[in-house]
């Protein structure tokens, strides 16, 4: 028995540590140093560097998978997690502190709220969900489609926007079209020709990306959506790697449904993802994870989202991802990463070895760059950063590289990858 206590306790010791291995729990994460009138200059951008828990020595340039979690969030949720356990037996979940224990039953309407003026629309029209997957399902899954209706792709998807659509065409009998992207895309009119070159009478669906995930490139989406508007088509926008990256407005752009992963641009913990659906069309969409409030005609929103216990940590850490993007500024934040990725491609651009794969059409441009050099694979040159200046960029393909730049990288990190590209030429 004596043993048997000795090694619970050594257990519980060792798994209290583990997760400040890489991160200081005393380290104060305020994010009141940010809110300054100061200049926006490689100074200031240098103090939002430290919020980071990123090892010194590494440049990170994969945000398009993954964004880094700051260091403030980091302490929300930790602070959270350790809290709500220590106090479970205090909580009263009928009367108030439901939502501090357990996620998935309630509509967090002041999170919303504030999601809702990032991407311009009411609270009641958004949806908490765990990524830009799910949004994409809990669209398709609850439209009413027959055998026979036309739903239109592009081939330049993730698989987060193209798998409930291909699974529909073989359930319901639907017809699964993609529209084939020009390559690079410089030109928004190519990229409208190629996807209602694909449209007949047929067509219910046109389901595209706001930036394709591959290449970086910000598509037309509010001509798409008007000229889908006047033929009826309803439209689906995949924003996985836009909230955070570009400007998203969604009533400026004019689509009945947009969905997004917070984890990436917007800096959150991984399983934060939002849904945005009009609210004219949001009454035919039927809920697909049923729960207490599967048919609450008052909040559709909340409808759509309440999908039983998940974890309330993840959720505080969500707000504050929120807080902290707007502690920055939404301007400040987006204008940074345009400026870091105008930055990169400018200095490709003087390389001759190099080849661009996604756009170079600054209007049709952001933090993603895909490019190739000559003479070396995407897997090569990516190992070759690696080993040679701890840069971390992520390949694509054979061929492509795919480089990400945010608001934790410095122009100097940047120029360190022009030294290494250059030398290959």
């Amino acid at each position: 028995m004596s043993q048997r206590r000795k090694f619970l306790k050594q257990g519980t010791a060792a798994m209290m540590s583990l997760p400040f291995i890489s991160f200081d729990p005393k380290k104060d994460w305020s994010i009141a140093e940010l809110k300054t009138n100061a200049p926006k200059d490689e100074a200031y951008w240098q103090m939002v560097r430290k919020q980071f828990p990123l090892k010194e020595g590494q440049t990170y340039f994969n945000n398009g998978t993954m964004g880094p979690t700051p260091g403030y969030v980091l302490d929300k949720m930790f602070d959270h997690m350790m809290h709500w356990n220590v106090e479970a037996a205090t909580v009263d979940y009928k009367n108030g502190s439901g939502p501090e224990l357990l996620t998935g039953y309630f509509p967090y309407e002041e999170l919303r709220t504030k999601l809702g003026k990032i991407i311009n629309c009411d609270f009641k029209e958004i949806s908490l969900t765990q990524n830009a997957t799910f949004g994409m399902n809990y669209v398709g899954m609850g439209l009413n489609l027959k055998k026979g209706d036309e739903l239109i792709n592009t081939n330049q998807e993730h698989g987060g926007g193209f798998g409930a659509w291909q699974l529909l065409a073989k359930r319901k009998g639907c017809v699964y079209k993609q529209a084939t992207m020009p390559e690079p895309a410089n030109d928004p009119q190519e990229i409208m020709d190629a996807i209602f070159k694909e449209v007949t009478p047929k067509t219910k669906v046109i389901a595209v990306p706001h930036i394709i995930s591959g290449f970086g490139t910000v598509m037309p989406v509010k001509e798409i959506c008007a000229e889908a508007k006047k033929r009826g088509i309803f439209t689906v926008l995949d924003g996985a790697q836009c909230v955070g990256q570009v400007p998203v407005d969604v009533k400026d752009i004019g689509c009945d449904a947009y969905y997004s992963s917070l984890h990436k641009w917007l800096l959150a913990p991984s399983g934060s993802g939002l849904l945005y659906i009009n609210k004219d069309v949001v009454s035919d969409i039927w809920t697909t994870i049923a729960s207490y409030n599967w048919d609450n005609q008052d909040d559709h929103g909340f409808r759509l989202m309440q999908n039983g216990t998940g974890n309330a940590g993840l959720m505080a850490g969500y707000e504050a991802a929120v807080d902290f993007f707007n502690t920055i500024g939404h301007d400040i934040w987006l204008g940074r990463v345009k400026e870091l990725g105008k930055y990169l491609r400018d200095g490709l651009k003087e390389m001759d070895h190099v080849t661009f794969y996604s756009s170079t059409n600054e209007d049709m441009a952001a933090g993603i760059t895909t490019y190739g050099v000559t003479g070396m694979s995407g897997p090569d040159l990516q190992k070759y950063m690696w080993d040679k200046e701890r840069l971390q960029p992520r390949s694509v393909g054979n061929e492509m590289i795919r480089h990400s730049v945010h608001i934790y990288n410095s122009k100097e990190e940047i120029d360190r990858a022009f030294q290494l590209v250059e030398g290959l030429g």
